[in-house]
């Protein structure tokens, strides 16, 4: 990730416009150098501004099994949020 862009993570219970701190960070990465966590990287954070909450566009779930004339058909809409980083 780098400031200015934006993600879809999954939801978040923050509202529209707030300002939102990821503090459990697993692997920081600055050129060369790289921080792997165990099991987070210490000091590091990552804070972002929420965008929007939503609903994605929906997915099929088809179930079928040939020869027995069963056949099942569901869709599924995932909620996420979308996140601007600001800063890491």
């Amino acid at each position: 990730m780098s400031p200015g862009q934006k993600i879809k993570i999954e939801k978040l219970s923050a509202k529209e416009g707030d300002n939102f701190i990821f503090d459990k960070v697993l692997l920081s990465v600055d050129g060369e150098n790289v921080k792997i966590g165990a099991p987070y990287v210490e000091g590091a954070k990552v804070e972002g501004k929420i965008l929007r909450q939503a609903r994605d566009k929906k997915k099929i779930v088809f179930k079928y099994h040939s020869k027995t004339r069963y056949r099942k058909k569901k869709g599924h809409r995932q909620h996420f949020t979308e996140v601007l980083i600001s800063s890491l």
